[in-house]
């Protein structure tokens, strides 16, 4: 991606850009005549908003990535392409505009999983590069680099013109009385869940036994010299950091990790190693790489304690039991959920599940996790399942009794019944005319020049800046 910086003193664009943008549209011209020689084809600008310009190049690239996620482009025209690529470039100028900070090092870290997780999909680097017609590894990482850090500030952007946005009451039931009746939607088969789960516990002496050797790593990490990004990677049982040595990169004002994992972090300095600790995952040891102000980059080397055999079966045999009291009308399954459950995100609610994709007690079945679907999909109400034994990502194990506490039939949007539905659709409105609003706003007051070649288009935002 290529960026042309204004000077800071916005009164010589007129000077400034001509310059530019002469050279950029003699460009898109698309040949370059060399004293008589044979005319060469050079890739071409279509638009330029703000600080960024977009090649002509940059739409066929957008072309490429959707066929290579398995989206036909068949249907969609450059002109659409060019005008997403250029409302990106708005967000993102006005981004760097209102300060608003990307970390480079994140960056680097999503594009280190990105050709990671290509490589896992395609077998090697040789490979990936062929499938994305480049030349070679390094160009490929510096345009990756260019097109994620593009997209996140034009996410920041966003957020920040409607993560305030909040919305009324009065305004939810004015925006559901607007919607005809021929016109109301509808919302599918809806479950509420519900379960206990029984974490089975390591002995005493393997939880002394993980606590040792993680101490032992420290030890060999500060009096011996060695690496802790080394240990990591050979002994982390964390996939999600494993393979980076244990890296996280953490936001003082963003709510990521285990709280007691963020305490530590935010309490240790530059290059201290922390004591053994636990977490809901393992046990823990983790040191600070960088300080950066507000952010952190953390590594840490996560194990497991095993949990034997005797222990699962026993843990299965008292679950089972717990089952038994509840189906013969001994305590209701809130309560045992309260009393007993080991899950305290679910416990203090009697166990019903929150679905994270809408933030309500509710599982629409069409959307539902195909693992939890397979799980309850032959539950009759009132039934509970037999102990289901489940193994997370690192390997800890649970098991855990589901049941279905109420069934909501397809049916019509109804406003007390479909509060929280319609709550969230009256507000997906109100920001997007939020967006709308300011899209309009800063397109008039920000530099923008298109091609005369793209002039024709016919975009959904006044990039021409016409008389409306």
């Amino acid at each position: 991606m290529i960026y042309y910086k204004t000077p800071s003193d916005r009164n010589n664009l007129r000077f400034w850009y001509p310059k530019v943008i002469s050279l950029a549209l003699c460009l898109w011209a698309g040949t370059l005549s060399i004293q008589g020689q044979t005319k060469i084809k050079i890739d071409g600008v279509s638009a330029v908003v703000g600080d960024f310009v977009i090649l002509e190049s940059d739409i066929d690239k957008m072309i490429v990535e959707m066929e290579s996620q398995g989206i036909s482009a068949k249907n969609i025209t450059r002109c659409e392409l060019l005008g997403k690529l250029m409302e990106d470039k708005l967000y993102a100028h006005h981004a760097v505009q209102d300060s608003l900070e990307v970390s480079d090092q994140e960056i680097y870290d999503y594009v280190d999983q990105s050709l990671d997780y290509f490589v896992s999909q395609l077998g090697s680097m040789e490979q990936v590069l062929e499938f994305y017609k480049k030349s070679d590894e390094a160009s490929f990482r510096e345009e990756l680099f260019a097109i994620n850090k593009t997209q996140k500030l034009a996410s920041l952007m966003q957020s920040e013109i409607v993560d305030a946005i909040e919305i009324t009451p009065e305004e939810v039931r004015s925006f559901f009385e607007k919607i005809p009746e021929d016109e109301l939607p509808v919302f599918g088969t809806e479950l509420e869940i519900a379960q206990i789960v029984f974490e089975p516990k390591a002995s005493p002496e393997e939880e002394q036994r993980i606590i040792d050797q993680l101490k032992g790593f420290k030890e060999d990490v500060l009096e011996r010299g060695l690496s802790f990004a080394s240990k990591a990677i050979l002994y982390s049982q964390d996939p999600g950091s494993r393979s980076k040595g244990g890296k996280y990169t953490l936001l003082r004002k963003r709510p990521q990790m285990a709280k007691a994992f963020r305490d530590m972090a935010f309490s240790l300095q530059e290059g201290e190693i922390s004591d053994p600790f636990q977490t809901e995952f393992g046990w823990h040891i983790l040191t600070v790489d960088k300080i950066r102000g507000q952010e952190i980059d953390v590594r840490h080397i996560l194990l497991i304690p095993r949990v034997d055999d005797a222990e699962l079966v026993e843990t299965k045999a008292t679950l089972d039991s717990l089952r038994l009291r509840i189906l013969s009308n001994e305590l209701k399954f809130s309560e045992a959920a309260f009393q007993f459950s080991d899950e305290k995100e679910t416990r203090n609610n009697g166990g019903v599940l929150v679905n994270p994709a809408t933030g309500d007690t509710r599982f629409e079945l069409t959307k539902i996790d195909p693992v939890l679907y397979n799980q309850i999909r032959n539950l009759k109400d009132g039934e509970i399942t037999q102990p289901l034994l489940e193994e997370g990502r690192a390997g800890k194990k649970k098991y855990k009794l589901l049941t279905v506490t109420n069934r909501f039939e397809e049916h019509k949007a109804d406003f007390t019944r479909d509060y929280i539905k319609v709550k969230e659709l009256a507000l997906k409105e109100k920001k997007l005319n939020q967006i709308q609003s300011w899209m309009r706003s800063k397109i008039e007051e920000t530099y923008v020049s298109l091609n005369r070649d793209v002039r024709d288009c016919n975009f959904s935002n006044n990039w021409l800046k016409t008389q409306e």
